[in-house]
């Protein structure tokens, strides 16, 4: 049994000594000191020995064991260490290689100018109103004074959730909720998200975006808000355009008024932008209806205002020179990535 021990113990060196991974470390422990392995096989049999014999076996087994589990740890961090040392070279970091650019997102050309319409007014004393996109008729139409079966219905022909409920197709709701809440004096704007059933084309879409602004207090004049405008104007195309006002009809304000700005093509010469006549409409506006106001709970014969609505597309298309508002919407990197 001794000279079986001894074989146990040098074929154990043999192999671990040719063991290059973990795996074969284990496989090799499982062989000669596993509860099926060779050397716990030897010692089952030392029942069979003598008395004076089994002290000195089993002392011999114990050596043997410890001299292997030895060898197996030594060898595990000897490997352990060339794994290491191979990951560090595999990992080595050269700081002299170029960098990879990181691709970064841009502002969408139609924030970039909402942003800049909104930093005006709040410049001017402007608060921010926001309010939903699904609005009730009464808000959309009722309370702007377009009750139903009205003519006006038909130029902001809409898509319907019920008969009283449908997509905003103006933010003036905004001036209703607000007035509502909230009495004079009152300046706020309401940006947003707007829908009309519109046929897509190069001017139309069936979702837009709409600004609009409301001013009300003691005194408030047409003059007023010609010069809040002008103002706009001027600081979003520069002081060399010029602002012109003419006569127009909104069923929620009264005397109305759509606002044109010299062409930002032609400065007023006439090109094909402005079809020849040197002026492009940018918004509505006008002074607040009595009818519109009473419908809130304010009082038209102390209390008078006016309201204006921009389109942001339109907006966005004089400041960049663009002619198609489909190109907004299409996501095309081509386009959005030159501004």
């Amino acid at each position: 049994m001794k000279q079986k021990l001894e074989e146990i113990r040098n074929a154990a060196h043999t192999t671990l000594a040719d063991a290059l991974s973990l795996d074969a470390l284990e496989e090799a422990r499982i062989k000669f000191l596993g509860k099926k392995g060779e050397l716990t096989a030897v010692l089952k049999g030392m029942g069979k020995l003598s008395a004076e014999e089994r002290p000195k076996i089993g002392a011999l087994a114990n050596e043997i064991r410890s001299a292997i589990e030895n060898e197996i740890e030594s060898k595990k961090a000897e490997i352990a260490s060339k794994l290491e040392e191979i990951k560090l070279k595999a990992e080595v970091l050269d700081v002299t290689m170029p960098g990879r650019a990181k691709k970064t997102g841009e502002i969408h050309p139609l924030t970039k100018v909402m942003n800049n319409i909104k930093e005006t007014f709040i410049g001017m004393g402007f608060e921010i109103a926001d309010g939903p996109e699904v609005e009730y008729d009464y808000y959309n139409f009722e309370a702007l004074n377009i009750p139903k079966n009205h003519p006006a219905r038909d130029t902001q022909d809409t898509f319907y959730v019920s008969d009283n409920i449908v997509l905003r197709t103006q933010t003036s709701g905004m001036q209703v909720r607000v007035m509502e809440k909230q009495k004079p004096p009152i300046r706020i704007i309401a940006p947003g998200k707007v829908y009309r059933s519109d046929a897509v084309d190069a001017t139309h879409s069936p979702v837009f975006h709409q600004i609009e602004g409301l001013v009300v207090d003691k005194g408030v004049t047409m003059a007023d808000l010609k010069g809040t405008l002008e103002m706009f104007i001027h600081r979003l195309y520069g002081d060399q355009t010029k602002v012109r006002f003419r006569p127009h009809h909104f069923p929620f304000t009264e005397p109305s008024a759509e606002l044109d700005i010299s062409c930002f093509k032609c400065g007023g010469k006439g090109c094909p932008v402005c079809k020849g006549e040197g002026w492009i409409e940018i918004l509505g506006c006008g002074m607040v209806h009595p009818k519109v106001l009473s419908n809130c709970g304010i009082d038209p014969e102390i209390y008078s205002g006016f309201a204006f609505g921009i389109g942001l597309e339109r907006i966005a298309m004089g400041k960049y020179d663009i002619n198609d508002l489909r190109l907004f919407f299409e996501n095309d990197l081509r386009f959005l990535s030159q501004f």
